[in-house]
């Protein structure tokens, strides 16, 4: 993605109607894009642009920890890709690596090199200077860089030119489980703890400064669209994979 190398994932890939490799990135659209808010009636992920007529006080700003929290809702959906991946492969299947290889790019480019450098720019030093939580806050920075070491091999094991042998079947799930069971407590453990106390030690005024800051930085990266754009690809790759409806999810009582 241009200077940031943090491409925005390009839907058409994600469905298989482009040879064009993923990596190539997309154009970003102007920095000026519109802002996101919370509005009655509007979808998760909803963006609306800063109204210049009446009713701009209905609408409620995105706090930084709920964008945290949704985006952390992006990653529970690619584990639940990576969990089909591996069901999949176990049963002897052939590896689904387009979809995975996509998967794994939404990881990169959107969790780790966007919403990872939030939490690592923004979240962890106001923990530390508060002196609250420093001992986790050093246990979730050191799974980030270990996740970026399994999202590198699970992206090379799952590239358009790779047909792993059964050594290297069975190295992809290994380390698609390892990321699953790190990430699962990890963004739980943020979302039930560290969010909340981030919450506590930033003033209210910067605290509503930070959630421009976050809305800034994710339609700079992203698009007009953003994180709406960004789930609308997760669901391309749930489609490809058989996954995306919910109802199958129901258990029979």
């Amino acid at each position: 993605m241009g200077d940031l190398n943090s491409p925005a994932v390009r839907r058409r890939d994600l469905l298989g109607l482009s040879t064009v490799a993923m990596a190539g990135g997309v154009a970003l659209a102007a920095c000026g894009a519109p802002a996101r808010t919370a509005t009655a009636g509007a979808g998760a992920g909803a963006t609306s642009p800063a109204p210049s007529s009446p009713g701009r006080e209905s609408e409620v700003p995105v706090t930084p920890p709920e964008d945290l929290m949704r985006e952390h809702g992006v990653l529970k959906r690619i584990l639940l890709i990576y969990r089909n991946g591996i069901r999949r492969i176990d049963g002897g299947e052939q590896v689904p690596a387009q979809p995975l290889n996509a998967g794994a790019r939404i990881i990169r480019d959107f969790i780790e090199e966007y919403h990872e450098h939030l939490e690592e720019q923004y979240v962890f030093p106001r923990l530390r200077k508060a002196g609250k939580l420093t001992d986790t806050v050093s246990v979730l920075q050191l799974q980030h860089r270990r996740g970026r070491v399994l999202t590198s091999r699970i992206l090379e094991a799952t590239a358009p030119s790779k047909v792993p042998d059964a050594r290297g079947r069975r190295a992809l799930v290994t380390d698609m489980a390892a990321f699953i069971r790190m990430y699962e407590p990890h963004e739980a453990r943020e979302d039930t703890v560290v969010f909340p106390a981030f919450r506590d030690v930033v003033p209210p005024k910067e605290f509503l400064e930070l959630g421009e800051v976050f809305e800034d930085e994710e339609h700079r990266r992203f698009g007009a669209n953003g994180f709406a754009g960004v789930v609308d690809h997760v669901a391309d790759i749930e489609k490809t994979l058989g996954i995306y409806d919910l109802a199958q999810f129901t258990p029979r009582v």
